[in-house]
Formats: C-alpha cells, structure tokens, sequence
C-alpha cells in the first residue's frame, strides 16, 4: 500500500517502516558490478550528512547545489540537506562556464558538491568569480577536499549532540517549507529558479505513483538528469513504492545497464526513444530471405499496433511475432516486459505503438519544471493509453483552458514562484491561482489531454495565418532520413525546414541504391539524396493545410546536442541558438 508524506525525508521513515531488509534501494556501476546501498544504508548517511551539516553551521534555508550524474550519493546529500533545513539546489553537470556562474550566484549558494575530482577542476576558476565563493564537498573520495565519507565521520562523532538538533528541524519544517530550488534548462532566455515546496513535490510524486504497476520487488532504471524535476520526481515515486533504483553508466550505456540489472522499465524522452527504435529498423535492414520478410511483417504489425484490439486473431498475430522477433529485442535489453513512461516532448504514435507490440509498454505524460512537475500522464494501473495524447489530469488538480486554447493548472503542484523574481511570477500564475504553461491544447473525449503546440512556437506567416511548427516537425522525424529538424517562417511569405540527416539510414539507403560517396557532405550534396528527402516533404505537406506546406527545405551536414547547444539537456530544440547558428542560411532561403 503506497503511502503518502507531507515532506521529502519523510520518505526515508516510510522506507524504514516497510522495507527495513531491502538491499538494493539505491544502486550505481562500478565496472563490471553494481554497488548495492540498502534501506538502512540510505537512511543512515543521509542523517550523517545532516548531522554533519548543521555541526558546520548549515542550515536556516541555506542553498546547496549539487552537479553530478546520477549516483546514490546525489540521495543522501538530498535527503541530509533537507533533514538539516538547507534547500537543495540541483544543476546539470554539462553546462557553460556563463550559466554555472548565474546560477551560483543567483541561488547564494554557500555549498557545492560536485560528483568527480574532474567535475571540481572544471568548476574551480567558476567557484573563485563567485561574488561569494561557496564551499566545496565532493562526492567522490579526495585527500585534497572535504568528501562526503567524511562528512559521515563528523556526523558520527557529533551524532549524540546533533541528533536532537535535525529533529527540531524536521518537526518545524512545514510542508509549504522551500525544498528545492531548480534552474529551468533555458530553450529561450536566462534561466529562472522554480521553488518547489515539499509538498509541492510530494504530493506530485504520490499521484503518479497511485498509477504504477511496477513494485517493490521490482528494479527501474535511472538514466534522465535527476537535476531535472521529471526524473527526480520518478526517483521519489520509485521510493514511495519501495521500487529499487539502478542508476545507468551514462546515456550509451542504457541498453547494456538494462540488461545487467534486469530492470523492468525506466523513464525516458523522446529522443532516446527515437534512437532505439533507429536501431531496431536498422537491425531489419541488415537481414536477408525470410528472416528480413517475417521481421518486416512483425515490424509493420508493431507500428500500426492498435493497444486496445483484444480480438483473438488480432492476438494470436502479435504473439507470434512476439515469439519470433519482439521476445528478441527484449532479451537484449534484460529480457523483461517493460513500463516506460515518456515525457520532456511529444512522442511519435509510431514509436508508441511499436513498443507496445513488443511488451516495452510506453505511457506518454506532460508537466514543466514549475508543476513539480507532471500535470497529466496516462494510467498503466487502469490500463489507459490513448495514443496521441499525455492521458488524464493528475487527481487533486483542476485544468482548464484560456481563450486561445493555453493550457491552465491550478493546484498543490504549482510551484511557490520564481525565486527572486515575483514579477516573472506574475506573469505565469494568475490571481485565481492557475498557472499559465505557455502550451496549447484540448481535451479529447472531454477526458485525455492533448498537447498541439507551445504558445511561444507558433508563429505568424506574413500571410496572417499561423504555423505550429512542432506538429510539422515531428511528422518529418517519422521518415527514418530525419535525425532532427526545425520548421522556420514568421513574419516569412511560408514556412521552410532545416534538416538534420540520420546518415546511418540514409548510407544504407545510398548504398543500396548504387549511390557513391565517400562522406556525409557528399550526401547532402548528392542531387539523388536531395531529391529523396524532397520526396518526404512533400509527403507530410500532403498531411498540413496549405499554409503549413514546407516549400524549400535546407539538409545540413551537423549534429544537433546538448553539447553544442542545440538541444536543452532534456533534448529540446534551442530554437533561439539554431536560427542563430543557420542564420546565413536562414537568408539565402528567404532572399
């Protein structure tokens, strides 16, 4: 029976209370093996860490940031510095110089942890222009900082005298008290702090937990930012259940650390998506005969699988697919069916049904950092997913519609505020209370959310009639040709396109056409591939109204990551950096 708690430690009594023998709570790589941390493992260093904490003289609403991939530790230092009244302040470890700056600075941060050694001499001439240098505690071992293992040494030598200490501060912690303060990943402008309250985040981690259908005998996998709100927010669901937790190497190492655990599902984007199921279409190319015929039939099956078909024909298809193709996918990813819930962006309804086909269930849901942050998710415990949409209001919620069709939540989700800036404040939550999410949407059967576009992306032709461009994007990104793309227009005569290739396919393709080149810029050049890619164009063009059509595409020869800012760290467009990037090419198709 999941219960519910008023504030983030008091997970750790819930845990202790239910699961006191559990191993394998909080779990991280170590090579070849897992380091298992248990129930009692957690609750002990997250308290010695608090003890040693407040010993420093910490405490009293003190911000604290951490900069780390995912890793138990990250657990304890949340838990301890919220059990010692500090806000934790969790930031990307892949950020510019520019950016940590701001952010150390803008939250009065007083303590920074970062994970690795190669982490704090990345952040050390940062930490030094601070207008208040912080300290640094790292996470990992060193002779030559402050570590958390001896944190865990002070908090067991100052135990008995601050032991009562934590526990005045956790009965006066009130469940509205600031908990965490999360910089938004920034696709447009400076980046702002959402507080979020206990409850805040409790009370969403509780609602969405009511719609799982893993259990405490089972394993996720954790490989999302937990500095971002959705997978953090997971990461306390997986708690409030007693699921154990596997954090994932890195985002190469998913398939391999799925596999190693076992795991039985995970949280995901929908680029990481896209790219799995590349993967398998590519793995059918490769085939020849009969192989290649049976896996291109039980490959159409899967991406035209409809979820509620309970017809016995219909089943008797999937399982035989299952036992000659699908069983094989999941094998190699630990063998399990698999819950996967997707969010950060709208998914492909291709993707979703295929995965399904294939026992690898994905329910789409939608939020934002200042919600805590999901506002509605379909509902694997009732069996719900309604493809096309992100399923069901959270209960506890209310959800309306302004007159343009933006999408309105009220309720213990939304965030206290920006922190520092009451006017941006107001800007996003009104005087009745309902925050503004800057998304446009309705209702489907009067029931399920569905989200066509963010507000701030639709724009205006010169013509006076508008374009959303993520719908016409994501069509594209269904040919298997289009690794990523944006649609471009305002105040422009059309719309137009620039195109990420996926080269992988689109070599293949090449080369089974007689097609020669040496490279990729030979590719995006070839007159024959051009043409190809027109073809696809055209084809979603056949799908928009007139004034949507893409009348000139540009193909170019780059990669778009979070590395060279093109994408946010949860994989969105930074549309604001490409145009910059493109905007000669941007030119030349408008001149």
């Amino acid at each position: 029976m999941i219960q519910e708690v008023a504030r983030t430690f008091d997970l750790l009594t819930k845990l202790e209370e239910r699961f006191p023998d559990k191993q394998d709570m909080l779990c991280r790589r170590n090579g070849k093996d897992w380091i298992r941390f248990s129930v009692k493992d957690y609750v002990r260093n997250s308290h010695l860490i608090a003890y040693a904490l407040a010993s420093l003289g910490y405490g009293n609403g003190d911000k604290a940031i951490t900069i780390c991939s995912n890793r138990p530790e990250w657990n304890f230092v949340d838990m301890g510095l919220n059990m010692a009244g500090l806000v934790h302040v969790p930031v990307y470890p892949t950020l510019s110089a520019d950016e940590y700056l701001y952010i150390f600075n803008h939250s009065d941060a007083r303590i920074i942890f970062p994970g690795t050694w190669s982490q704090y001499l990345k952040l050390e001439p940062i930490i030094a222009k601070m207008d208040v240098p912080a300290r640094v505690i790292l996470m990992d071992d060193s002779d030559n900082l402050l570590c958390i293992s001896q944190l865990y040494y002070i908090g067991k030598a100052c135990e008995e005298k601050m032991r009562p200490v934590i526990e005045k501060i956790k009965a006066e912690t009130g469940t509205d008290s600031l908990a965490s303060i999360i910089y938004t990943s920034g696709t447009t402008g400076t980046p702002k702090g959402v507080m979020l309250s206990h409850h805040n985040m409790m009370f969403n981690a509780y609602r969405h937990a009511l719609k799982q259908t893993v259990g405490p005998d089972q394993k996720m996998l954790s490989f999302l930012p937990l500095s971002h709100i959705y997978e953090r927010s997971m990461n306390y669901e997986y708690q409030y259940i007693g699921i154990s937790i596997y954090y994932a190497e890195s985002l190469g190492t998913i398939a391999r650390d799925l596999a190693d655990c076992r795991a039985d599902g995970f949280c995901s984007v929908p680029r990481v998506l896209e790219m799995m199921y590349s993967k398998l279409e590519a793995a059918g190319k490769s085939l020849k005969g009969i192989k290649r015929y049976i896996y291109n039939m039980a490959w159409n099956f899967a991406n035209n699988y409809d979820y509620y078909n309970r017809g016995r024909l219909y089943n008797w298809k999937r399982n035989l697919y299952d036992k000659l193709v699908y069983r094989r996918w999941r094998e190699n990813l630990g063998g399990k069916e698999m819950l996967i819930i997707s969010g950060g962006s709208s998914i492909q309804a291709r993707i979703i049904r295929l995965f399904n086909a294939a026992k690898l269930h994905i329910f789409e849901g939608y939020g934002m950092t200042e919600t805590s942050p999901v506002i509605a998710v379909n509902n694997p415990a009732a069996g719900i997913n309604v493809i096309g949409t992100v399923g069901t209001p959270l209960e506890g919620t209310v959800l309306k519609f302004a007159e343009d069709g933006e999408i309105l939540t009220k309720g213990p989700h939304v965030m206290l505020g920006y922190y520092k800036n009451p006017e941006g404040t107001r800007e996003v939550i009104d005087s009745d209370g309902f925050m503004h999410t800057g998304d446009i949407g309705h209702l489907v059967d009067g029931k399920y959310l569905k989200i066509t576009d963010r507000k701030k992306e639709i724009f205006k032709l010169s013509l006076g009639k508008y374009v959303a461009p993520q719908v016409i994007e994501n069509m594209l990104k269904e040919s298997p040709f289009i690794e990523n793309c944006i649609v471009i227009g305002e105040n422009q005569k059309f719309a137009s396109a620039i195109i990420v290739l996926d080269f992988g396919q689109l070599s293949f393709w090449a080369s089974r056409n007689g097609i020669k080149f040496t490279d990729n810029k030979d590719l995006v050049s070839n007159p024959d591939v051009l043409a190809k890619i027109h073809s696809v164009v055209e084809e979603v063009n056949g799908k928009t109204s007139p004034h949507e059509n893409i009348k000139r595409e540009k193909v170019v020869c780059d990669e778009w990551t979070t590395a060279n800012n093109m994408l946010s760290q949860t994989l969105k467009l930074k549309r604001a950096k490409i145009m910059s990037k493109y905007a000669g090419l941007v030119n030349e198709i408008y001149k």
